[in-house]
């Protein structure tokens, strides 16, 4: 990585379905270490630049560097740069018949080349340290969603990833498993991890954004500190998308 180029490039990247245009001219950089949480109403495609920046969804034109790298289209550089990406969906996607332990070590193992022994350590280290080691012999299914997306955050972090993506990691949970999750994504944010997070929780992006991103329609709008974001909203699309979440 050149010393001045972002972790994270996203340059000019178009999107379309069909006739709909997903993304439109959007240009985002993410340094290392920086939280950038994207916000903004239901449909604006902050779900779809997320999974573009994995490639799990594929752009129609623009460029997008990982660490100085542009995402290639598929093969085995792609999975190399999956693998430098860690991403956490709001369904868990976790291997039903497979332990807890089993789902954390599998990349490491298959991807990374890691010795079993090795990264059954290194799992065991992740999952205490999101609090869920005493479930390591269970299947998914016998843990609470909580639980299940606190294995799926500490399954990408073992990958040793570069970036984190986070795209709706609460919206499938209960209330009170929403807390023990977030709790667990602002440790990694103060730890220094670089993070893209796509949510609905504001209270999240307000205690570990450094930079709040506002979209709508497919554009970002507006970029700014939590504080000048929550409290100065620049754009009339941002001041009606904040009004409605203060009054409900």
């Amino acid at each position: 990585m050149s010393a001045n180029e972002p972790l994270v490039v996203v340059e000019n990247v178009q999107k379309h379905y069909g006739e709909f245009q997903a993304l439109t001219d959007v240009n985002l950089s993410v340094n290392a270490g920086e939280v950038v949480v994207i916000v903004g109403p239901s449909g604006s495609g902050k779900s779809t630049l997320c999974r573009t920046i994995n490639r799990l969804e594929t752009i129609t034109s623009g460029a997008i560097r990982i660490d100085g790298t542009e995402l290639p289209a598929e093969g085995r550089g792609l999975a190399q740069l999956r693998a430098d990406v860690g991403m956490v969906f709001q369904s868990f996607n976790l291997f039903a018949h497979l332990t807890i332990l089993e789902n954390v070590t599998l990349g490491p193992i298959r991807v990374r080349g890691m010795k079993p022994a090795d990264a059954e350590r290194e799992a065991m280290e992740l999952l205490a340290r999101v609090g869920v080691d005493k479930q390591s012999a269970k299947l998914p299914a016998q843990l609470s969603g909580g639980q299940q997306q606190r294995v799926a955050i500490a399954r990408a972090l073992a990958m040793q990833p570069k970036v984190m993506l986070f795209d709706e990691p609460t919206s499938a949970l209960d209330p009170e498993m929403i807390t023990e999750v977030l709790d667990v994504m602002v440790q990694l944010a103060q730890q220094g991890m670089t993070m893209i997070v796509v949510t609905h929780e504001m209270g999240f992006a307000r205690k570990a954004a450094d930079r709040v991103v506002f979209m709508a329609d497919g554009r970002i709008i507006e970029q700014a500190t939590p504080d000048e974001f929550f409290l100065h909203p620049q754009s009339e699309r941002a001041k009606d998308f904040l009004s409605k979440l203060i009054t409900h």
